[in-house]
């Protein structure tokens, strides 16, 4: 019998041929059934919410389930409020993710119960390697007439699963991930008339604490009539065959192919709230929430500053609107050498902080503390043609990273990680990373593991080296090499995320014969970093991500553009560096502006009040280091436009800071021993 004359004729039992509800009137004509979202209707009852997790897993969200079979539940009626029978055909698709079991537990997926006799009408549970299909015939007594069993199905591996059960008279068939089927013949046929009068779905159990789901459940759907097989398989990602999800848990899919991978815009539900004092928000901080315990105030963190979600009426006072009037000199730093990095940082309760990267090998270079409103020396480092700091945390542990260019006394070359003491003030060697030619470290957080990530320029004259990502061992309390990437002549790395997306954008500058070269945004998959997209660069220099409301960006300093052998009137150094912007249809970064630089090396994104900054450190236009910098204010639909030209000699660095006495900007010169603290001034 043909699964079109089994609906109609089910129809026809129930009673119902003509004034079918919404959710029913597309059984009417018996075709084109449409499927039935249970886990969109528990989200819908009155007492689910508190009782599900949003939870980011492997690129996907699910539901974690509490420990409260009766929230997880609703009346089958509606489902079946027209008819209380059940279909006699159909297919139950579920997406799951299951953490290992022992042995002999079983762990519930769904049932439907009834209320007074507790009968268990139907229902799906699994084991370490097996799958249950239960249901209860109406004309026994037994709790359930039928187990249909599925040997050697290993779902409780930690990752997603979709399992596609199809039930046609004596055949139930099992798929999963889109494989082939798994085929059983019953000794009785699936009842036609199984009554779900009086009964309620269940989500994760079977009314009981016993045998409670403790996955992740994404997708749990009731096709009637046909199988859905064929609807979603094949399926490029089979894991993840999707029939009806509900509307809080959709998400554009990644796209993975011969090139790489590109991205889906998603975001992070699983909310935390930070308590006490004022934490830093930046892009690693994005969708946080801090309670201002002392006024009673709930902020979010939008990546740049902390938005009030609520506030108490201590806190609502009228504020005025900074805006930037002017830009003055503050503070003309000395420095012992040409400086070609700077790092500025805060230490709780210690205070602001200015490594330099100082380009001289004696004395080497110099940490500075933020004293009566200046920068004052605080401390001497031993460094090799130091590039760059990075300032970073593993729990309450304070790290600086340093990248040597040049090699020590010894013949070595190493870059040198340093730890604070926070008896002594100061930073002590903690541990020694062999690098060629390093130009930059950056540190980053992937789901509580702790990155390093070392841009390694040449080895020699071999400037086609790997740069290598050190992960943190906990054990040993050390970096251990994680993953090497391939890069030609790396001068910077930046890390960012975007919703649970993590990703890294290498600056190529040369390889070998060319700074006209393609540099490199990765994202993590898995384990491990892969290619997402690659974008032509002149000699970059510096990547720099930042997001605008909800829109994402990425500046690149272009620096130079030259080929062995090619002669031409053109200025090699008057070029466009580059903003790119996040397409999220497009799942991919596009040119939003080019800005012409000079020599640009660097780029830093600052805010103050509502306004929105980039400032470009511009170092040479091809026959003087005595050039503007420029600082861009955001325009909306105009883009960046020049605001303010700062007169800098050399120009390497940019970084920007704030104390209880104003905002400020710093640059580092690479040509000359000065670096110079400058004040934005407000109105």
């Amino acid at each position: 019998m043909s699964a079109l004359l089994l609906v109609c004729l089910w129809l026809v039992i129930c009673g119902h041929q003509t004034g079918l509800s919404t959710r029913l009137a597309s059984w009417a004509p018996c075709t084109d059934l449409r499927p039935l979202d249970m886990l969109s209707e528990m989200t819908n009852s009155s007492n689910a919410s508190s009782h599900l997790r949003m939870v980011q897993s492997q690129g996907s969200r699910g539901f974690h389930l509490s420990t409260s079979p009766h929230a997880l539940s609703f009346p089958s009626s509606r489902l079946f409020h027209n008819c209380p029978l059940f279909p006699e055909e159909f297919s139950l698709v579920l997406t799951v993710k299951i953490p290992s079991i022992p042995p002999k537990k079983n762990e519930y997926l769904f049932t439907v119960v009834t209320e007074k006799s507790k009968h268990v009408l139907l229902g799906m549970r699994y084991s370490e390697n097996k799958v249950h299909f239960l249901f209860w015939s109406p004309k026994h007594t037994n709790e359930w007439q039928t187990k249909v069993t599925f040997r050697g199905i290993s779902l409780a591996d930690n990752q997603w699963h979709t399992l596609i059960l199809a039930v046609s008279g004596l055949s139930v068939s099992l798929t999963v991930d889109c494989s082939v089927p798994l085929d059983l013949v019953l000794d009785k046929p699936f009842p036609s008339s199984l009554n779900t009068s009086g009964s309620h779905i269940y989500v994760g159990s079977r009314k009981r604490q016993k045998g409670f789901f403790t996955g992740l459940i994404r997708q749990l759907v009731l096709l009637p009539g046909s199988d859905a097989t064929s609807r979603i398989c094949p399926n490029s990602k089979p894991r993840l065959a999707e029939l009806s999800i509900p509307g809080v848990l959709k998400e554009l899919p990644i796209k993975i192919d011969d090139s790489g991978a590109h991205l889906k815009y998603s975001y992070e539900t699983d909310m935390k709230v930070t308590l006490g004092p004022q934490p830093p928000c930046t892009d690693t901080d994005m969708s946080k929430f801090w309670m201002d315990t002392s006024l009673k105030g709930l902020f979010l963190c939008n990546g740049v500053k902390w938005i009030p979600v609520l506030e108490s009426k201590e806190r609502r006072q009228p504020t005025r609107k900074e805006k930037l009037d002017y830009v003055e000199d503050y503070q003309n730093l000395a420095t012992i050498s040409e400086t070609m990095g700077l790092e500025i940082f805060l230490i709780p309760d210690v205070g602001h902080f200015a490594v330099m990267a100082n380009k001289n090998t004696q004395p080497g270079s110099v940490l500075y503390r933020w004293t009566d409103e200046k920068f004052v020396v605080h401390q001497y480092f031993t460094t090799y043609q130091a590039q760059t700091w990075k300032y970073f945390t593993i729990g309450k542990r304070i790290f600086l990273a340093l990248a040597n260019f040049e090699r020590n006394d010894d013949g070595t070359e190493h870059s040198v990680i340093y730890k604070w003491n926070p008896v002594k003030l100061k930073f002590l060697p903690y541990q020694k990373i062999r690098t060629y030619s390093a130009r930059d470290w950056e540190a980053f957080h992937i789901d509580g593991e702790n990155f390093l990530a070392v841009a390694n320029h040449r080895e020699g004259n071999n400037h086609n080296i790997n740069s290598v990502i050190y992960k943190w061992n906990s054990s040993s309390g050390l970096f251990e090499v994680n993953q090497t990437i391939p890069t030609s002549g790396a001068y910077d790395w930046e890390f960012f995320s975007i919703g649970p997306y993590n990703f890294l954008v290498v600056a190529n500058t040369f390889n070998g014969t060319s700074t006209n070269i393609q540099s490199t945004i990765y994202i993590r998959l898995g384990n491990s970093f892969r290619p997402f997209q690659s974008m032509m660069t002149f000699g970059a220099s510096d990547w720099e991500f930042f997001r605008i409301q909800d829109r994402f960006f990425l500046a690149v300093a272009n620096s130079h553009s030259y080929d062995i052998g090619t002669q031409g009137p053109k200025n090699l150094y008057v070029i466009n560096s580059t903003i790119y912007e996040l397409n999220i249809t497009g799942q991919q970064f596009e040119k939003f502006q080019d800005i012409l630089t000079l020599s640009a090396v660097d780029w830093e994104f600052f805010t103050l009040g509502e306004d929105y900054f980039l400032v470009v450190a511009n170092s040479f236009d091809g026959s003087s280091f005595s050039v503007n910098s420029v600082i861009y204010r955001w325009q909306g639909y105009e883009g960046f436009v020049a605001a303010h030209y700062l007169p800098t000699y050399g120009c390497r660095d940019w970084e920007a800071f704030s104390t209880d006495t104003g905002s400020y900007i710093m640059y580092s010169s690479a040509k000359e021993p000065v670096s110079k603290v400058l004040k934005l001034r407000t109105r």
